[in-house]
């Protein structure tokens, strides 16, 4: 005797490899994202600067980001001049102090998209990220300034 289901309100169907068992997940709880930065970044101004406009190379644009396994940053530019970006990332220790100098470099790239267009970056692109700093730097190469208004969400799971 087959298995049957009521497919909809008055269709009976057989089980079959076409044709499955429907099922629900249970107990499955969603990956929580939490809105970890939202600020304009002048890029009227030249030179290499965060996303925050500080151009000290050893503070992090974010920080206390080591329970998150990806970034995501989301950004409108109203300008279409080039604009370089670079990623950066280090672990610290449990008092938040770096464990070395410097900072590893996980993306590097031209922002992509012209004149009031949306982009994303996932942070890291590939794998997954659980870095305890980041730094986001970004540098207009050539052409008008324009603002880079920014939104980065970190994912948990």
């Amino acid at each position: 005797m087959p298995v049957r289901f009521l497919r909809n309100a008055s269709e009976l169907a057989d089980v079959s490899m076409e044709s499955p068992l429907p099922v629900q997940v249970a107990n499955a709880k969603p990956v929580p994202a939490d809105t970890l930065l939202v600020a304009t970044t002048n890029m009227f101004l030249s030179g290499e600067r965060d996303l925050l406009g500080s151009t000290s190379t050893e503070l992090p644009t974010l920080d206390a980001c080591g329970q998150y396994r990806k970034l995501i940053w989301f950004y409108f530019r109203d300008g279409a001049a080039p604009t370089n970006y670079r990623v950066l990332a280090r672990a610290t220790d449990h008092n938040g102090a770096p464990l070395g100098t410097g900072w590893q470099e996980l993306a590097t790239g031209t922002l992509p998209g012209d004149a009031n267009t949306w982009g994303r970056i996932d942070i890291p692109a590939s794998g997954d990220g659980y870095y305890d700093q980041y730094r986001i730097v970004v540098e207009r190469t050539s052409g008008s300034g324009y603002s880079l208004i920014n939104k980065i969400v970190g994912v948990r799971g």
